[in-house]
């Protein structure tokens, strides 16, 4: 039925945004109408509103409708139009059709209802069926208690289905009262058109006493024929095991179990009252809850247990409840498995258990050895504690059987495992260990072993293996026996050594080998004696003096002296007779026979108790050789290589002979005889050392004769020496030293010496003692290499005088430097050097001087103005004038007494036998030595007391000297510049005419012709200033001059004359009547006066 529905769009008056509002609004309002109005029509004309079709086995459809007057008795005809006969009459609303084809199906409902009818036609497809199967149906549901296992069976129902698909099946398991989902889980599986019943197990991880387990299963069948919905099918009735009903006691499960170690494991307590705590060993566990009191732990990855297991215990407030449980491993696969027999009468199967189960006692691992060809078996069972150790079971052989097939089967608890192997025992043989061996001479080179095996060989051949050790080497001897039943065997062994100790022993295995025996006790042997196999190698020397021959043998080697060597033969045979000189008994190896005229040749026979050896000869001549030079050389690696060029000339052999270089005795140690043809030889002895010088002699063999080829010395290796060579100083001087040193001995040298190397710098022997010498790279360190050993001197040139030097000396070979010697030298002192260090200090003084004197001589003038200039002349004064009345007509002179009086300072120039002064005059010194033949006659004078106030100290007394005279005391200083001395009697009366005025202390001596004049000039002069002495008498030169202590000049110099008071030098002025020096002696004041005529 077509619908046809038509509308205006509302008009559009309002604004855009009310437009979009109200648009919406219509839609909806629109397609509600239009679905009311079509169910409206539907109804009213009774036509199809649903059509649903299901299938259950995909032969048949289910379908079904609603229609609209389902209450109404009304009936319907279905018909399928691309079908015959395809109507159906029905009076319900559902009918049942077989499966359609794939495609589009038309179907036409007719229904009729009282007054109406209604027609409706729809297209029906495969598509749109759902294919739910039928609810399946549990057959059975039951549990194992000891094992915690579920057991279910159901019926899949598979004759209902045309052919064959796939069924998924769905089982779920929930466990208490709350139904709590514990298992989910998917079976797959096939039907074939025929009814199948299916079992299926699950193992619950809590026990089964503890809680109620429900199961449910549904299906889903995953046809690829059918192309429409499928889904699952309704889930089956519920089936369920109750838990036990709780006991009158507390009860713990599971009970002793046996649990694989690292799984996880649930334990629970059935109990009527509430458990307050549980554990596994010392650790607490949560409780978990389950069916009324009952509660459960659970245990993650439980560790191995102990021998006696690990316990469980559940507590309540009045009761305790517990259970035991043992976590192992299941048994290993049996490792190396491995089948043998020693004896040909049992067989042992030995295998490796690999890691420990854990288990003991009866759940232990049991092993079960099976053998297929004969049905037997052997079983194993341990008791003890299991550990990682080698197992072995015993299989007795069958007759006639040599191939067997064994299987070990292990089990235990937790699981099983097994290993086969198969074999041939007789190729599987390892012999029992021979036992009674012996050994039974046959000759000197072959013996008998015999030895007793047990085992019943019989059936193979017997490969045995004879081992034979002698000194120093090792051979072994296989021989293949035929064997028998526990029996002796015997075997004999050739080509031994005479006279030689041999150790032996056997194994044997079978002839197709698989592991030898082990080895019999050893046993030993000596072979008996034969005649030596050749003569000694011999040597001869002449002995130190020259008249005695000395024959040396060395002793047989024992696989060439085939016994014991009990003496030894030696003559001496010539053209014209043989002479038998003497038997030597072993062990000595020498003998020493005078010279003869004539040579002869040397004879020596070793004698066992079989007999003696072949003779060795060596002839007494020896050819001289002129042209012969000592040669060096170094071995490498404990050997010597000697070499030398063929000559045809030596037809017998070469002897190289050595020996230590160092000894003093007689240079004998040991000799080597090498064919002629050969040239070259390496010598390696177990005498050698490092460090010794060894000489080597090659003597050349011809014509019976030996003569020396060449001289070497060498040594195995070098070393470095061991001492320092010896030195001393020779000479010295300023600028050189000369050393010298001397040879080190051999055995201290220890290498070809190459050198010396001789180090110097300065340096004294305190600052050196301790750090020695400075390293080599140091620039004051003066190294020379002295590669000439024949020098045993060195000069040291280019040093310097009066210093130390520190020498070191050490000698070097190819092996190292030695050690060092050291000493300290002092240069001597360089004369020349040190005159000209006296002299030129000394000239340069000199010259200094000189040209300083020049200078002051030149410039004296100068240096007179500005250091010494001219005081004025006191005479000109007349501050102290006297008239000249108050002294004329008087007979003396009046003068200042002065009193004793201590200078500051006392200078003794010069000791002079004078009269003692008193205390109250002063006495002139001029006046203690009158001139000889005056006349004057001493004249009293008047003594005026004075002394300077700032002195108070008395003058001591003179010293008298052992002449008898008093010492003369000179006053240097300003104040007393000249010293007083005793007036002369001569000059009082000259000086009683002076006039009044100033009058000095005393006058000075003159002679009587100046004396005249100056008593006229005094007259006149009374009214003025009168120095101490005449004007006329100063001598300008210094109180110590010759000529002021001259005894026989009649001037006596006082210096620079000064006043009474006055403290400074009184310098005469310049004039011509100035007194004139004489220019005798040498004074400061001449120094700085110039001289007339200048």
């Amino acid at each position: 039925m077509n619908i046809y529905l038509f509308w205006r769009q509302p008009s559009q008056m309002v604004d855009s945004k009310r437009m979009r509002t109200s648009n919406f609004q219509w839609l909806l309002s629109t397609f509600v109408l239009l679905y009311l109005m079509v169910q409206v029509n539907s109804y009213k004309n009774g036509t199809l509103n649903s059509l649903k079709c299901t299938t259950k086995n995909l032969v048949g459809w289910d379908c079904s409708w609603k229609g609209a007057f389902e209450e109404a008795n009304g009936t319907s005809e279905v018909c399928i139009e691309d079908r015959p006969r395809s109507c159906y009459q029905l009076k319900k609303t559902n009918f049942k059709i077989p499966a359609l084809l794939p495609g589009d199906h038309e179907i036409t409902v007719r229904s009729s209802y009282g007054l109406e009818s209604s027609i409706s036609n729809f297209t029906l497809n495969e598509k749109n069926v759902s294919l739910i199967p039928d609810t399946p149906e549990i057959l059975s549901f039951s549990a194992d208690f000891p094992t915690s296992t579920l057991f279910l069976e159901w019926n899949d129902k598979g004759s209902n289905f045309p052919y064959h698909m796939t069924i998924i099946w769905e089982i779920k398991i929930l466990r208490t009262e709350r139904r709590e989902l514990v298992k989910l889980e998917t079976y797959n599986m096939t039907v074939n058109g025929q009814d199948t019943v299916h079992r299926w197990s699950w193992a619950s991880d809590l026990p089964l006493e503890c809680a109620t387990h429900y199961v449910s299963i549904r299906c889903y069948f995953d046809s690829l024929y059918f192309s429409g919905h499928k889904e699952w099918s309704n889930w089956s009735q519920m089936k369920e095991i109750p838990y036990w009903s709780p006991l009158p006691y507390l009860k713990a499960y599971p009970q002793d179990k046996v649990v694989l170690a690292g799984s996880d494991i649930t334990f629970c307590c059935v109990s009527q009252t509430k458990v307050q705590v549980a554990q596994i060993g010392s650790t607490f566990c949560p409780l978990i809850p389950l069916d009324g009191e009952n509660v459960a732990i659970k245990v993650r990855n439980i560790s191995v247990s102990e021998n006696s297991g690990t316990n469980v215990i559940f507590t309540t407030e009045d009761d305790v409840c517990g259970t035991v449980i043992f976590a192992g491993f299941p048994p290993d696969i049996p490792q190396k498995l491995n089948c043998e027999t020693h004896d040909l009468k049992e067989i042992i199967c030995t295998w490796n258990p690999g890691r420990p189960t854990g288990l003991v006692g009866p759940r232990n691992t049991n092993y079960i050895l099976f053998e297929s060809f004969s049905s037997k078996y052997v079983t194993f069972k341990r008791a003890e504690p299991f550990t990682n150790e080698s197992y072995q079971l015993f299989f007795h052989v069958l007759p006639n059987q040599e191939i067997y097939n064994f299987t070990l089967k292990a089990q235990n608890p937790l699981g099983k495992s097994e290993s086969t192997k198969l074999v041939n025992i007789t190729e599987r043989v390892s012999p029992h260990t021979p036992t009674s061996l012996k050994v039974e001479d046959i000759n000197s080179t072959a013996v008998t072993l015999s030895w007793h095996l047990l085992g019943n060989f019989v059936q193979i051949n017997l490969l045995c293996q004879i081992e034979i050790n002698k000194a120093n080497s090792k051979q072994e001897l296989n021989a293949t026996i035929k064997g028998v039943d526990n029996a002796d065997y015997l075997i004999d062994v050739h080509k031994l050594n005479p006279y030689t100790k041999y150790t032996f022993r056997i194994r044997c295995s079978s002839e197709t080998f698989w592991k030898w025996s082990k080895w019999s006790n050893e046993k030993q042997h000596i072979t008996q004696e034969a005649i030596p196999s050749k003569g000694p190698d011999i040597w001869r020397e002449r002995s130190s003096d020259g008249r005695n021959l000395v024959i040396y043998w060395k002793p047989l080697p024992i696989n060439e002296a085939h016994g014991k060597i009990l003496s030894y033969n030696v003559s001496c045979s010539s053209h014209e007779e043989t002479q038998f000189l003497s038997e030597v008994l072993d062990p000595q190896h020498k003998a020493e026979l005078p010279l003869g005229k004539t040579d002869c040749i040397i004879s020596v026979v070793a004698k066992n108790s079989a007999g003696p050896s072949p003779p060795s000869k060596i002839a007494t001549i020896e050819i001289p050789n002129d042209d012969l030079q000592v040669e060096q050389v170094v071995g490498i690696g404990k050997k010597i290589l000697l070499s030398w060029h063929r000559d045809p000339n030596m037809t017998c052999d070469y002897v190289i002979k050595w020996c230590n270089s160092s000894r003093s005795e007689h240079c004998l140690m040991d000799w080597k005889k090498v064919p002629s043809n050969s040239t070259e030889t390496i010598i390696e002895s177990d005498q050698f050392h490092s460090g010794v010088r060894y000489q080597f002699f090659l003597y050349g063999c011809r014509n019976q004769g030996y003569q020396l080829l060449r001289s070497v010395i060498g040594y195995i290796e070098e070393l470095a020496p061991v001492v320092a060579p010896n030195f001393t100083v020779a000479d010295t001087s300023a600028d050189s030293i000369l050393v010298k040193w001397e040879d080190i001995p051999v055995e201290e040298l220890r290498g070809f010496l190459r050198g010396y190397l001789f180090y110097f710098q300065k340096g004294e022997k305190d600052t050196l003692k301790m750090r020695g010498l400075e390293p080599v790279g140091s620039s004051d360190v003066k190294i020379k290499n002295i590669t000439d050993i024949s020098q045993k001197t060195l000069r040291i040139a280019d040093l310097q005088g009066k210093t130390s030097y520190h020498l070191v000396l050490q000698a070097y070979t190819d092996g190292g430097l030695g050690p060092r010697k050291s000493m300290f030298v002092v240069t001597k002192e360089n004369s020349v050097g040190l005159i000209i260090a006296i002299l030129i200090p000394v000239a340069v003084a000199v010259i200094v001087g000189v040209v300083t004197s020049i200078l002051c001589y030149r410039k004296r003038e100068w240096i007179k103005e500005t250091f010494y200039p001219d005081i004025p002349n006191p005479e000109n004064c007349k501050a102290l004038q006297f008239q000249k009345s108050v002294c004329e007509g008087s007979n003396a002179l009046k003068t200042l007494e002065m009193n004793p009086c201590t200078p500051n300072n006392v200078e003794v120039l010069e000791t002079r036998a004078v009269p003692k002064i008193e205390d109250t005059e002063i006495i002139s010194p001029v006046a203690e030595h009158p001139e000889e033949g005056s006349n004057t006659e001493p004249e009293n004078h008047v003594v005026v007391s004075y002394c300077p106030p700032i002195i108070e100290e008395e003058i001591p007394n003179p010293v008298v000297d052992e002449a008898g005279g008093t010492n003369q005391v000179i006053y240097m200083d300003v104040q007393s510049m000249y010293q007083p001395q005793a007036k002369p009697e001569e000059e009082q009366d000259i000086d009683s005419v002076v006039g009044a005025g100033y009058k000095p202390q005393m006058r000075l001596p003159i002679n009587s012709a100046l004396e005249e004049t100056a008593a006229e000039d005094d007259i006149d002069k009374t009214a003025g200033y009168r120095p101490q002495a005449n004007v006329n008498t100063w001598n300008l030169v210094s109180p110590d001059s010759p000529r002021s202590t001259d005894s026989n000049s009649e001037v006596v110099s006082f210096g620079s004359p000064c006043s009474i008071n006055s403290r400074q030098f009184l310098i005469p002025p310049k004039d011509e009547d100035s007194p004139k020096s004489n220019g005798g002696g040498w004074s400061f004041t001449n120094f700085f006066q110039n001289k007339p005529n200048d």
